[in-house]
């Protein structure tokens, strides 16, 4: 490991103090270095909040001059509800700027680095590129497609089931499983799940097994079915209702009174919520993460949609059998094996006896 990738390591475990905290924004953490020593630090923690270069300037003080910043995405030119960075970066005297990635939002896209070496700072760029791509890969998502993010989620058996013929799924995955998925809600902006699940299960869909936010909950609901009893409607959290435009209004009215709920109306295609038009309002809205849960008719429908970036699989050691049993993705489904999605960037995780295997969708 050489002495940049030490301290960038460092300003990306810093980055990640503001998980769930800075959407839109990016997760970036920034160090501060002098004579092999780290005079300060800092991270982005919310947004309209200061970016990690300012705090890392403010815990050093007058001992930044002359000194190496290390940050994780390229450092912003632009003003916004706080200024500059590259200007702040500057006029702190850092001799040296190291980062790890380039920022692809229009507004920066190399101004900010430009700015530095007008200014006569040395700059380098690409230490730990990947690391930070991976940490802000919902981030990019969002500035590069214009849409949120979005991962499939999902827990099943060895055998491949999600639920057993009966429509039984509790439990699939053990507690510590379980709490991995908490973790998830947490670092997605909002959650989505099927009006069938929350028929079938009642969930609540919130983060109560993790400390952290919880992600908008989201429900398609064509023809507005959901009870106004349901758990996901409580004031835990924001609740939003997609329906049809034909859905009863007068009960729509009535899920809208409720503290915290939305009730989103679009036209249906095939009696179906057509997702391209969802994900639109959600863009709108400035959701940049998605969690879809499910349950195998959502999957499918995204699936067949393209639309999904991550996919994260839990893996019971449970076999139940039985033709009729719920697989994790239904819909249509690809033609052909070689048609199907190839996972890229494939992690493998053993959470009690259970295994996550998550990677990101190959492009095309």
């Amino acid at each position: 490991m050489t002495t940049d990738e030490k301290y960038m390591l460092r300003a990306i475990q810093l980055a990640k103090c503001g998980e769930a905290g800075t959407a839109p924004n990016p997760m970036v953490g920034a160090v501060i270095v002098h004579n092999g020593h780290i005079v300060g630090e800092g991270y982005h923690h919310k947004a309209g909040e200061p970016h990690a270069e300012v705090n890392a300037l403010k815990a050093a003080g007058v001992a930044a001059k002359g000194c190496t910043a290390y940050v994780t995405l390229e450092p912003c030119s632009h003003y916004g509800r706080t200024g500059p960075c590259c200007v702040a970066l500057a006029k702190a005297g850092i001799k040296k700027v190291v980062v790890a990635c380039t920022d692809p939002n229009p507004k920066v896209a190399g101004r900010g680095l430009e700015y530095l070496r007008l200014q006569n700072i040395e700059v380098v760029t690409g230490v730990c590129e990947e690391e930070a791509l991976k940490l802000n890969e919902k981030f990019f998502c969002w500035i590069t497609k214009q849409r949120p993010f979005i991962s499939l989620k999902y827990a099943m058996t060895l055998d491949g089931k999600i639920a057993a013929h009966t429509g039984d799924s509790k439990w699939i995955t053990g507690e510590e499983a379980r709490t991995y998925a908490h973790l998830l809600r947490k670092q997605h902006d909002a959650i989505l799940v099927g009006i069938g699940t929350v028929l079938e299960d009642d969930p609540e869909l919130t983060t109560r097994m993790v400390k952290g936010k919880n992600p908008i909950r989201i429900v398609l609901d064509s023809t507005l079915k959901v009870s106004l009893m349901s758990a996901v409607l409580n004031a835990a959290a924001e609740t939003i209702i997609v329906t049809g435009l034909e859905a009863d209004a007068i009960k729509a009215e009535a899920i809208s009174a409720l503290p915290n709920v939305e009730v989103i109306r679009l036209p249906l295609e095939n009696g179906k919520i057509p997702l391209d038009l969802l994900i639109i309002q959600l863009a709108n809205r400035n959701i940049t993460s998605l969690l879809v849960e499910g349950g195998s008719e959502v999957h499918g429908a995204f699936k067949d949609a393209g639309l999904a970036d991550r996919v994260y699989g839990f893996i019971a050691p449970k076999v139940v059998g039985g033709k009729n049993g719920f697989t994790p993705i239904g819909g249509v489904g690809s033609a052909t094996i070689e048609e199907g999605w190839q996972l890229d960037e494939v992690e493998y995780k053993l959470l009690g006896q259970d295994l996550l295997i998550t990677g990101k969708i190959k492009e095309a």
